[in-house]
């Protein structure tokens, strides 16, 4: 997939009339983010979420605590509730491919994802609402199904480049 972009740089910097090719948008890390929605309740739940996690990233993730505790949610400061993994480098162009060629074609009903999801900087976030839409993760062996947060993050400068980076690198993005 590195490869792929290189090829595609050349092209992209003509698209969008940039002269410097250092200024060319390219992706810097992708976040893949699990909040474990039963983990004060049980915590073999964060440990069972951690090995899925790894299988569909191939990296250990790192485990978020509370910041703050919140009685209406039974949260206590320091509660480990969350996991997350950054992909820089080859991993995160594998992961990458792997999330617009399997991934995405394997959710029921997909048309697509939002245009709208950019940041102002020309960072996109992408909501799963399982994660058993991954090939590696054995179905059987699931309690309780799970969201993540996929965020990929550019050297765009804003919206357009972003959106510009992706769609040239194969995101589906709505018609």
């Amino acid at each position: 997939m590195k490869q792929q972009y290189l090829d595609l740089k050349k092209q992209l910097q003509t698209d969008l009339g940039i002269k410097n090719p250092m200024a060319t948008p390219a992706l810097k890390k992708i976040v893949v983010n699990i909040g474990v929605r039963y983990a004060t309740a049980d915590k073999k739940n964060i440990e069972v979420v951690t090995g899925v996690l790894e299988q569909i990233t191939g990296q250990k993730p790192k485990v978020n605590a509370a910041k703050k505790s919140i009685a209406g949610f039974k949260l206590r400061e320091g509660d480990k509730i969350g996991l997350m993994v950054t992909l820089r480098g080859s991993r995160m162009y594998d992961f990458y491919s792997k999330l617009v060629n399997v991934v995405l074609p394997r959710i029921k009903d997909f048309r697509g994802v939002k245009k709208d999801a950019f940041d102002p900087q020309g960072n996109y976030t992408l909501g799963l609402a399982e994660y058993s839409v991954f090939p590696e993760v054995d179905t059987g062996k699931i309690d309780r199904v799970q969201g993540l947060e996929v965020c990929i993050v550019t050297t765009a400068q804003d919206k357009e480049h972003g959106f510009a980076l992706l769609k040239a690198m194969g995101m589906p993005f709505k018609k």
